[in-house]
């Protein structure tokens, strides 16, 4: 092990049951986190805005030859098959992982239309698609109702399904309960599941965001400590149940605020998407690498987070119906998050078409 790689290296040497991915289909980011370590990436509408400002210079003139091959094609048929060609760049760069795990590891997710999360139907044909692109490809689906739906029918199409604007306990007991739906479905239609690795993410940072913004909403007095638990606590409940029920899928740590999104996870059969400044700020740091995951929220942060009842909504299973998922106030802000990224990646792309300079 090379000390030079850094901790999250060494997390993924000492506990391979722990994978790391790069939150970024970013070719210079994906090929720092992979010589250390990572096994896998991710994409969304705001990644692909943002690689594309990143790398103009190495798509503008891509970008400007599909338009001119297309004259009848407008800004959205432009985007998607950016979208698609990042996330293919990025599965041609993790495949010698896969290969070496055995298709286990080294795949790239991405993500469905986020205007679509109202729609299990267009969701899951638009997965099914993606599923052509490359043997390891996932594909992200948002974690509302419709979005349960999507991810059996995804799952028995032979689907790798990534539960996304996920936060709560609820939602992503519905997201493994619907893959279990799709695999029996599989199994009865003599289809193999042996290539399957479901996971759900819980965006762990934006789940204390969240809490933190109803604290003030609520005017509540509590020991600030406990709010940088909020996420770790409903995380590791989930993954109580995870491992108590013998799910197939693997729970995803994402969306970082603070170290303990990385250190209270080692060691659990999980996966960490992590951005490359957080990856960065991990690798530098003096944090031990042991095993935490088996490690309970200190009791005292876990009784002041139950005075939220926002949290309770994220921490309890039955906190959440998935007809009230959408109105969750973290999946709220987060698909519009989603949903103006998406706007602004089609803004770059319609000032192409126009003519207008893009590069600053």
């Amino acid at each position: 092990m090379s000390d030079a790689k850094g901790k999250l290296f060494e997390t993924s040497e000492k506990f391979p049951q722990t994978e790391y991915w790069n939150d970024s289909c970013a070719v210079k980011e994906l090929e720092y986190a992979i010589e250390r370590g990572a096994a896998g990436a991710t994409t969304n509408p705001v990644i692909v805005g943002n690689v594309l400002n990143q790398e103009m210079d190495l798509w503008e003139d891509t970008l400007v030859k599909w338009i001119n091959e297309m004259p009848e094609a407008t800004e959205e048929e432009v985007a998607w098959r950016l979208i698609e060609q990042m996330a293919v760049r990025g599965a041609k760069l993790l495949e010698p992982v896969y290969e070496k795990t055995n298709h286990k590891k080294g795949k790239i997710s991405i993500q469905t239309n986020a205007k679509l999360y109202r729609n299990a139907e267009e969701m899951a044909k638009q997965a099914i698609g993606f599923g052509e692109l490359a043997p390891n490809i996932m594909v992200k689906m948002p974690a509302s109702a419709a979005g349960i739906k999507a991810f059996e029918e995804a799952t028995f199409a032979g689907i790798s399904i990534n539960a996304t604007v996920s936060f709560t306990v609820a939602q992503a007991v519905a997201v493994a309960e619907a893959v279990e739906r799709g695999l029996k479905r599989r199994e009865e239609a003599g289809l193999s599941n042996e290539n399957m690795n479901p996971v759900c993410t819980i965006m762990v940072g934006r789940t204390d965001d969240w809490v933190k913004e109803a604290v003030k909403r609520d005017n509540l007095c509590l020991d600030p400590c406990a709010l940088e638990y909020a996420g770790v606590a409903v995380f590791k409940n989930a993954y109580k149940i995870y491992q108590e029920r013998g799910y197939k899928t693997r729970l995803l740590a994402a969306a970082y605020r603070n170290y303990f999104h990385w250190s209270e996870f080692i060691g659990g059969d999980v996966v960490l998407t992590i951005t490359q400044p957080w990856q960065e700020k991990i690798n530098g740091s003096d944090v031990e690498v042991k095993e935490r995951m088996s490690r309970p929220v200190p009791e005292k942060y876990l009784n002041e987070l139950k005075k939220i009842p926002d949290f309770i909504m994220a921490y309890e299973e039955d906190g959440l119906k998935p007809e009230e998922f959408v109105h969750y106030g973290a999946f709220v802000k987060t698909i519009s998050q989603f949903l103006g990224g998406y706007e602004s990646l089609l803004g770059v792309i319609r000032k192409l078409m126009v003519g207008e300079p893009v590069r600053k």
